[in-house]
């Protein structure tokens, strides 16, 4: 039992640093509320499945080709900029107009999924992370403790994106708009930020 709850530690651990998710959580929350924050991370939590299933049937040697990484971040670098400049032209405008024409909980998911997946980032991290885990666990254990710490590590995930739905939808209700939307526009730099170091990479492949 302490090392599934250990393989939840590592799933919370894992999703815990700062990066373009959390960020869009954050500011999804605060103007469309908890489901909103909470389906884009659920959306994110897909994306690492799809990352997941890949170490474990060892696909990932065809994203490590030259050609697919240049496309994925370059990918990434256009879903981030776009979504980071419409968060800061979105920024001045009245939290209450920004809920009525938010988006549906389907494009919460999609953005959060859509967020994860063109990330070559996240890549790398799970093929790193979770391969080594997944070595480690098949050296180790049978089949079915493999399914079991998987699903540790997603009780993680998911813990994880609960709390950053439910801090993120508090915010909402204690902060004035002129905080607001100072938030929403730090969360816009640092969206573009992601996206400009994923196009300098994109250069890089392509160029160097």
């Amino acid at each position: 039992m302490s090392s599934f709850f250990g393989y939840v530690f590592l799933g919370i651990s894992l999703a815990a640093p700062i990066g373009p998710v959390n960020a869009a959580q954050l500011t999804k929350g605060i103007y469309g509320g908890f489901w909103h924050a909470w389906l884009v991370g659920l959306g994110a939590m897909l994306a690492d499945a799809i990352f997941m299933l890949i170490v474990y049937l060892g696909i990932f040697r065809f994203l490590e080709t030259e050609f697919m990484q240049t496309l994925l971040w370059s990918f990434g670098c256009f879903v981030l900029i776009y979504t980071g400049v419409d968060s800061m032209i979105s920024a001045g405008k009245e939290v209450s107009m920004k809920r009525i024409k938010g988006n549906s909980h389907k494009k919460s998911f999609l953005y959060g999924f859509l967020l994860s997946i063109s990330n070559p980032l996240s890549m790398l991290f799970w093929l790193g992370i979770f391969g080594s885990v997944l070595a480690k666990t098949v050296s180790t254990y049978d089949i079915d403790h493999i399914i079991l710490y998987t699903f540790a590590i997603f009780v993680g995930l998911f813990i994880w994106d609960i709390t950053m739905a439910f801090i993120a939808s508090s915010f909402r209700k204690i902060l004035t708009s002129k905080l607001l939307g100072a938030i929403s526009i730090l969360s816009g730099i640092s969206l573009i930020g992601f996206g400009g170091y994923f196009g300098v990479q994109a250069i890089k492949l392509l160029f160097f």
